[in-house]
C-alpha cells in the first residue's frame, strides 16, 4: 500500500509496534486486543447501564448467538465468530451509518487488520464464505438484542435495521447474563477465557 513518511504503528501495552496499514500477525496478542475491546463502547457509548457495552462483551455474545443458531459449528468457526470485531481493538468501534458515509479504504484497513489476527491465531486470513455469513447472522442478531434492550430503540425500528431475530430471548439461556454490561475486567478476562480456550482446541 502506497503511503507517505507518517508514523502509522501504534505502541501497545505488551511492548509490540503495530504496524495498522501493514500490520504483521507477529504484533498481534490476545492481551492487547482484550485491554483494547475492554475499553472500547458499543453504540458510542450510548447505552444504559452502570458500565459501557464493550465490544469485548459484544464478541462474546456473538460467539454465544453463533453457537445457538449453528450447534455444529466447529472450533475454527467459533473462533472466527469471537475474533470478528478484533480490529476495533486500534481502530474503534465506528458506528454502521458513519463507516458508510466515510467511505475511502477504511475497510481495506480493517480487512488487513482482521486478516492479521486471524493468522496471528492459526485461522486462514479469510473465513469460508459460509461461515462469514453465520457470523454476520449472529452479530445482527446481536445488535438487534443491545439496539432493543441498551440503545433505546423500538423492536419494530430494530427490526427494519437488524433484521427478525431468529428465536425469542426467553430461550436463548445465557441471555440475562450476557445483556448486562460487565465492568471492564470482567470483560478482559471473559474475552481471553474465550479465545485461550477455543485456540487450545484447534
Amino acid at each position: 500500500m502506497a503511503r507517505g513518511k507518517e508514523r502509522a504503528w501504534q505502541r501497545m501495552l505488551s511492548g509490540r509496534r503495530l504496524d495498522i496499514l501493514d500490520p504483521s500477525p507477529l504484533d498481534v496478542e490476545l492481551s492487547d486486543i482484550a485491554h483494547g475491546l475492554a475499553r472500547v463502547a458499543r453504540w458510542n457509548g450510548q447505552t444504559t447501564g452502570d458500565y459501557p457495552f464493550t465490544v469485548a462483551q459484544h464478541s462474546i455474545l456473538v460467539l454465544e448467538l453463533f453457537r445457538a443458531v449453528n450447534r455444529d459449528a466447529d472450533v475454527r468457526a467459533q473462533l472466527y465468530a469471537v475474533l470478528h470485531d478484533a480490529p476495533e481493538y486500534v481502530m474503534g468501534d465506528i458506528i454502521s451509518p458513519f463507516k458508510a458515509a466515510m467511505g475511502g479504504n477504511y475497510k481495506d484497513v480493517e480487512n488487513r487488520l482482521l486478516g492479521a489476527v486471524y493468522l496471528r491465531f492459526s485461522l486462514p486470513a479469510v473465513p469460508a464464505a459460509a461461515v462469514q455469513k453465520q457470523i454476520k447472522r449472529a452479530d445482527r442478531e446481536a445488535a438487534y438484542l443491545e439496539a432493543t434492550h441498551l440503545s433505546g430503540f423500538a423492536p419494530e425500528e430494530a427490526r427494519k435495521f437488524f433484521g427478525e431475530p431468529s428465536f425469542p430471548v426467553f430461550e436463548f439461556e445465557p441471555f440475562e447474563k450476557l445483556i448486562r454490561p460487565w465492568p471492564t475486567r470482567e470483560a478482559y478476562d471473559r474475552f481471553v477465557e474465550a479465545v485461550e480456550q477455543l485456540s487450545a482446541a484447534l
